[in-house]
């Protein structure tokens, strides 16, 4: 991480965390009620006790925080919204993880394997309704009113958005055909959007004109883009011991990615592949050699490069200063250029 990143990440994320924990009642941790919110958020283990444990990059409150700071605003005014960013994004993992009875997270098991699916939903809809109420503490903060009222409009659209995006991906497993367009509008709506308004958000804090506004929303919302297909290329090409995840499991569980989705629209073969119900190593094999040879890594590999492009082109017309501009810069670069 370059010196200006690891900086203002040291000095933002303690502050970000301590508001997390205020607005989801740490102090109440042996009440089931918060202490499962507090579990999903890694601060205490399935007895309610405090521990420690990876709770993801907070990647998307950074980037609120270091956008308004470049923008010409004081990242501190920006934390309450920052902080409904990242529950709001939590939320959703608790809810995906029903939907996709996924029985662990992060190493641990998820909030419904362990409390069941009732509780799970109503711990989701608990942490959905309190990160509405940690934006209100915006005007807290000295943030103009009107500013806030906007904002608070901007992440309930933003809400909508990700719930369309998630209903397109649960849909797509059930569809036989699935168009690259239609999975470029659910990646937009699922992963893409939360982090444009992380862009929006911090500019408009920030006090800045529309124009910029946009071009910061704009910013975020293609570094999400580009993330998602880096992500689509890592989860069939990349190397296992830095990813964490098998190359295969993509490909055994037919999950429709952007590379296998341009490689059904090319290939008869290899639609009539994916007809067949057994997946085993066989399979993974032969899909991976039909991928290669359409240049299905190529492909998506220049949709990565096109939506990094722009990426910059936006953040670049937005002119953020200092150093928290070369930060900025350092966490895009970061995210853009992974291989894990």
């Amino acid at each position: 991480m370059n010196n200006e990143l690891q900086t203002f990440t040291a000095e933002m994320l303690p502050v970000l965390e301590q508001e997390m924990r205020s607005i989801l009642r740490a102090d109440r941790a042996n009440d089931a009620f918060y202490g499962m919110m507090h579990y999903h958020m890694g601060w205490v283990n399935a007895e309610l006790q405090p521990v420690e444990v990876a709770a993801g990059k907070r990647i998307r409150p950074l980037l609120c925080l270091l956008i308004t700071q470049a923008a010409g605003g004081n990242w501190q005014q920006a934390v309450p919204a920052a902080a409904a960013i990242e529950l709001l994004h939590n939320f959703s993992l608790i809810h995906d993880d029903i939907e996709d009875a996924s029985p662990t997270r992060r190493g641990r098991e998820t909030l419904w394997k362990i409390w069941g699916i009732e509780q799970a939903i109503n711990s989701g809809d608990a942490m959905f309704a309190l990160a509405h109420l940690a934006m209100t503490r915006l005007a807290d903060r000295g943030v103009d009113p009107a500013i806030v009222i906007h904002a608070l409009r901007r992440f309930d659209e933003t809400c909508v958005a990700l719930t369309e995006g998630q209903h397109a991906d649960m849909a797509f497993e059930k569809r036989s055909e699935v168009s690259v367009a239609d999975y470029l509008a659910m990646i937009t709506g699922k992963t893409a959007v939360l982090l444009g308004l992380c862009g929006e958000l911090g500019a408009l804090i920030a006090g800045q004109p529309q124009n910029i506004v946009e071009h910061y929303a704009q910013f975020g919302q293609h570094l999400g883009l580009a993330f998602q297909v880096k992500d689509d290329i890592l989860g069939i090409w990349g190397d296992e011991s830095r990813t964490g995840k098998s190359a295969a499991t993509d490909i055994i569980t037919k999950k429709k990615t952007l590379p296998v989705l341009y490689g059904l629209s090319k290939s008869t073969a290899l639609r009539d592949l994916y007809q067949q119900t057994q997946t085993d190593e066989t399979f993974v094999r032969k899909t991976i050699e039909h991928l290669n040879q359409l240049g299905a890594r190529e492909y998506a590999t220049d949709i990565a490069i096109s939506y990094s492009n722009t990426a910059l082109e936006h953040l670049h017309a937005a002119q953020p200063a200092g150093l928290a501009a070369q930060a900025l810069h350092q966490l895009a670069e970061m995210l853009l250029k992974r291989d894990y």
